[in-house]
């Protein structure tokens, strides 16, 4: 393992994503039993993709009380059917959701005409319950949640909103097996904004694979700007970014 720090950023580079992945829960599962600890309950925002799986297998490893832990997704597509397996919540419940009994699952999808209210919903559950985690992947385009840079706001008034995804982003999708053909992939989606991810006091960031080579670096030694919105991690109060070689293959 190498360690170094970006800033604020420590930053943690593994031979294997096997390897980050199990740092990463390990990291994750102190966090969520000191939450559990302090509070009697752990509310924790997770991401839904490929990039997880390592961390999500392992963290189902971990002793975790999850009858006291609140779940989260941070984004979902509009316009899908609540049997599409690409949805980010159909996503959640293979790898983790319905394998562990949670005090509460919080989904985001909802018909497409409903996203606005869904947000406001949304909005209401996340301040009635303060997230103390937050699970992160940087996207091929340098989005976090999806915050592609066309719409990324560092000082978004919202907490959730309805965003239109950029091709790079639908093209990440198909990349990941996700959905057949970049016509497949919707062309909206709800995400949680820039603003709330940088107030949420823990965030663990996954990121495997060569193909997120540029956009680590671009998030580690570039300009902080909304270009390549995960530059901002660098300003976050407590967040780790964990890597693989590869995704690291250019900043090592």
């Amino acid at each position: 393992m190498i360690s170094k720090k970006v800033v604020n950023l420590p930053v943690e580079i593994f031979e294997t994503r096997e390897e980050m992945g199990c740092v990463a829960a390990v990291d994750a599962a102190k966090i969520i039993n000191d939450a559990i600890s302090k509070n009697g309950v752990a509310n924790v925002v997770f991401a839904a993709a490929p990039s997880q799986d390592d961390l999500l297998a392992e963290l189902l490893k971990q002793d975790i009380d999850w009858s006291k832990v609140r779940a989260f997704h941070q984004d979902e597509y509009i316009g899908i059917d609540d049997k599409e397996p690409a949805g980010f919540g159909n996503f959640l419940n293979r790898a983790i959701f319905d394998k562990v009994d949670f005090k509460e699952k919080h989904y985001l999808l909802c018909e497409a005409d409903s996203a606005e209210e869904k947000c406001a919903e949304y909005t209401k559950l996340l301040r009635e319950y303060p997230i103390d985690l937050i699970f992160l992947g940087i996207g091929e385009n340098g989005h976090l949640a999806f915050n592609d840079p066309a719409v990324a706001d560092f000082n978004d008034p919202e907490t959730i909103k309805v965003v239109e995804l950029d091709d790079v982003c639908r093209q990440q999708q198909v990349n990941d097996g996700c959905f057949a053909t970049l016509d497949d992939v919707p062309k909206q989606a709800m995400s949680l904004t820039m603003s709330f991810i940088m107030s949420v006091p823990h965030a663990i960031c996954v990121v495997p694979t060569i193909r997120k080579a540029n956009a680590v670096y671009n998030a580690l030694m570039g300009p902080v700007t909304t270009a390549c919105p995960a530059s901002i991690l660098r300003e976050h109060k407590d967040a780790v970014l964990y890597l693989d070689k590869d995704s690291a293959s250019k900043i090592l």
